[in-house]
């Protein structure tokens, strides 16, 4: 008896505490929501990204000329390039491959110079991220369904209202699913965003059964001839096993209505958690096979070196970078864009 007495116990504080952490994210949430606004484009999107990369320039891109300018290629300019790779986030493996490639074309005497390897260190990172680079095609499927999954706080429910908006603006019809039934405060920013946008909503109470709210928004999507659906999903990592789950459970259901659907199940990471990010792709992609994924925040971290860690270690397709608030500034990934951006030199 004593033991179902302080489990019970346990197990309420730890409710109290997921609820206390609730409130605090929702309190959070509603004074992030009217940042949303839509900002004048006054520069352009490469200006921004050039812009919005430059802290993770410093340590990385750009920032190696210093390494490589007036040395000679030798162990100890392949420790300090090792090292920079590591602390702009590249991770450990991306970091071994990079090394181990440059070495050989090094002993090979093919690279007469430092400034030579600096541009073969350019050549491989662009190699990297090419594998990545295939935009979201929307196309052929009425509606297209689109599974946004990924942990709170990433920018995830975000990133729908922008995607919504995005595509709206193509012209194409949206619909939105409140699948995060675990927070009310994800619910209503999908509201408020809907609202704001003239986009359909399917909600129902806190605590409802997301596969269900998702089955009837795929239904309703099907009925109105919508071209695409966008469902939202949980993201509380407390209790992984039951939240992966959820997200098998999501799809199967989706597979009932339409059993191509999801078309696209695309994970949202937020650069600036850095290797935490390979992570969570791994956890993700292990439970549902993600097909796309969404990096957010790439505006002031140093970690944005992670990119490279994801792209190698999963060759999951890029599909939007985000590099700040507005709608404007989540965009398709482009790898050219983003190497020419991380390696340009100072004005």
């Amino acid at each position: 008896a004593e033991e179902v007495a302080r489990r019970a116990a346990e197990e309420e504080a730890e409710k109290q505490r997921l609820l206390a952490e609730e409130a605090a994210r929702q309190a959070e949430e509603k004074t992030a929501l009217p940042k949303e606004q839509e900002r004048p484009a006054k520069e352009g999107f490469f200006a921004r990204l050039k812009r919005s990369l430059v802290k993770t320039r410093q340590n990385f891109g750009s920032g190696f000329l210093g390494l490589f300018r007036g040395k000679k290629i030798d162990d100890e300019l392949f420790e300090e390039l090792e090292e920079q790779l590591l602390i702009a986030d590249v991770g450990v493996e991306t970091t071994r491959k990079i090394i181990t490639s440059l070495t050989v074309h090094a002993s090979r005497k093919e690279l007469k110079d430092a400034e030579a390897l600096y541009s073969k260190l350019k050549e491989e990172m662009s190699d990297i991220l090419a594998k990545v680079d295939k935009p979201l095609e929307i196309e052929g499927k009425m509606p297209y369904v689109i599974l946004m999954v990924g942990v709170n706080g990433v920018g995830k429910t975000t990133t729908i209202g922008k995607l919504a908006r995005q595509y709206q603006s193509q012209g194409k019809s949206v619909m939105l699913a409140a699948g995060d039934t675990f927070r009310a405060a994800a619910v209503e920013q999908l509201q408020v965003w809907g609202e704001r946008n003239k986009i359909p909503v399917v909600a129902q109470h806190t605590g409802a059964d997301p596969a269900s709210v998702i089955f009837d928004a795929i239904q309703s999507a099907k009925a109105k001839g919508i071209d695409v659906l966008i469902a939202d999903t949980a993201g509380r990592l407390q209790n992984k096993s039951h939240l992966m789950e959820e997200l098998k459970k999501i799809v199967r259901v989706m597979k009932k209505l339409d059993e191509e659907a999801p078309h696209e199940i695309m994970l949202t990471l937020d650069a600036s958690t850095g290797q935490n990010a390979v992570s969570q792709a791994k956890l993700f992609n292990e439970a549902v096979g993600l097909t796309g994924i969404s990096l957010t925040k790439l505006d002031g971290t140093a970690k944005g070196g992670v990119i490279f860690a994801i792209a190698d270690q999963f060759e999951i397709p890029i599909r939007y970078i985000g590099v700040g608030e507005g709608i404007e500034d989540l965009r398709p990934f482009k790898a050219d864009d983003f190497i020419e951006a991380l390696f340009a030199r100072e004005d």
